[in-house]
């Protein structure tokens, strides 16, 4: 039994979060930006204490050179 509506409401809520909150995703980031909510929209069910501890341990161990956030953005 498979089903795509699933699939419909993931892209119908990014399109929301696009309009709403970015006004603009730039093609060099556009996979960045998926990425990031499909994460949100995965963690959703988890109460607010899961989601932050899924963060922090996703975060552990890998440090956010200025170097390396600076050539993100150019």
């Amino acid at each position: 039994m498979a089903h795509t509506s699933g699939t419909e409401l993931f892209w119908s809520v990014l399109k929301h979060e696009y309009m709403g909150t970015f006004h603009h995703f730039s093609e060099k980031h556009l996979d960045r930006h998926v990425t990031e909510f499909a994460g949100r929209q995965n963690v959703r069910p988890k109460d607010t204490k899961e989601q932050m501890l899924l963060l922090a341990c996703g975060a552990a161990g890998r440090p956010l050179k200025y170097k390396d956030l600076i050539s993100l953005t150019n």
